[in-house]
């Protein structure tokens, strides 16, 4: 039976989106599947999974295309360049077919704030490979990728240590 290649989004506004979407990439890779993460809006940070994907240098491509976190800027401009800049970058990635799993990391808010088109990213989507999964993460999912989807997860916040003046923490947040 051939691979039917999924389109899966994690939406909401709590805490896990990219976690989980890691947890598959680490999956694939355990099966030999080539993976490729763009993270599109998380900067300059040293996240703790960057350093993991240096034990899977073979297999997996990781990108971190944006400037931080956007809605924070100081150059929206710059920001609109970089978005646009990773994008190209993600509809070439998906076009070239290499990859079994791409996760677009953070694709929503480039729709959110209207820095690429919702049409513009569905036309690539819809014109992936067959076998190719992709993952597609961040606040606020758009209807449009919602009901291109297979399956949409929403992570629901009930309780968050921020909100007891616990800041983000090595090996948790990043």
């Amino acid at each position: 039976m051939e691979p039917h290649g999924l389109t899966m989004i994690f939406t909401g506004n709590g805490k896990g989106k990219t976690t989980a979407a890691l947890g598959l990439a680490f999956r694939a890779l355990g099966h030999g599947f080539p993976v490729c993460l763009i993270q599109f809006i998380k900067g300059s940070w040293k996240y703790g999974e960057l350093e993991s994907a240096k034990c899977f240098a073979d297999l997996l491509d990781f990108h971190v295309m944006g400037r931080g976190f956007t809605w924070n800027s100081e150059n929206l401009q710059e920001d609109i360049q970089a978005a646009r800049e990773a994008w190209d970058f993600a509809a070439q990635t998906i076009r070239a077919g290499r990859h079994r799993l791409v996760i677009l990391d953070e694709l929503t808010y480039l729709i959110k704030y209207q820095m690429v088109s919702e049409e513009e990213i569905l036309a690539v989507l819809r014109q992936k490979p067959e076998a190719m999964h992709l993952v597609i993460t961040g606040r606020g999912a758009s209807q449009g990728l919602i009901d291109f989807a297979d399956l949409v997860t929403e992570m629901t916040e009930i309780k968050h240590p921020y909100k007891k003046g616990i800041k983000a923490q090595k090996g948790i947040e990043f």
